[in-house]
């Protein structure tokens, strides 16, 4: 008896490392694992089989099985462009391979010419913007006060305090750039813990720079 309630003991500890996870395929992986757990105790300890809570894990299982067979398609079926790739390896890294995808997908490829202004001082700013390759000013009350290059992030200080943009950044040249709507983003990290942990990341890394660098602030 005490063999098969050590079961149920193993089966709300597994319960409690699915909800700690945060990799929503160990997740599932982990529920199946507590659900299998919760049958063995619930045919063996009580009296007679609780057929009810049985079927129910046995839901559950099915449930998650479709789900990881799912998941793992989806992260097999990843496959970067040369440009993509190019990001993911020297600034997304810390994203999965499947996550870095959503986030792309969410995004548009666009293409400033010499003299655009991406951001106005002062103005609302409702994108955030990377830097793939180009050159563009910084500029604060008129005056050039810095410039970004490949790589950089524009917006994500507006993102983070929901405020407006303070410095107008203007392309010096052609410049090619991927944006995101910052609503857009909200909604999609919202719904995914390891993306916005990770794209906070990102964001904090970009600051990091732009801090070590404060005679020449880039920040827009």
């Amino acid at each position: 008896m005490n063999y098969f309630l050590f079961a149920t003991h193993v089966a709300s500890i597994l319960t409690l490392a699915a909800y700690l996870v945060r990799d929503i395929l160990w997740l599932r992986v982990l529920t199946i694992v507590a659900c299998v757990a919760g049958i063995i105790f619930n045919y063996y300890v009580p009296a007679t089989p609780l057929w009810p809570v049985i079927y129910w894990n046995l839901v559950f299982i099915a449930v998650n099985v479709v789900q990881i067979v799912i998941i793992i398609r989806e992260r097999s079926g990843v496959h970067f462009t040369e440009e993509e790739r190019e990001l993911y390896e020297t600034l997304f890294k810390n994203f999965a391979p499947f996550e870095f995808m959503k986030l792309l997908r969410l995004g548009r490829w666009l293409e400033a010419k010499e003299g655009q202004a991406l951001t106005i001082e002062s103005e609302p700013l409702h994108n955030v913007m990377l830097v793939y390759k180009g050159l563009l000013s910084v500029e604060i009350g008129g005056q050039q006060i810095g410039q970004m290059k490949d790589g950089s992030l524009i917006g994500e200080v507006s993102y983070i305090t929901e405020g407006k943009a303070t410095a107008t950044v203007r392309a010096l040249q052609k410049t090619r750039y991927l944006s995101w709507s910052k609503r857009d983003m909200r909604r999609l990290l919202s719904r995914n813990p390891n993306m916005r942990s990770a794209m906070e990341t990102v964001f904090s890394r970009e600051l990091s720079k732009k801090l070590a660098r404060p005679v020449q602030p880039e920040i827009p």
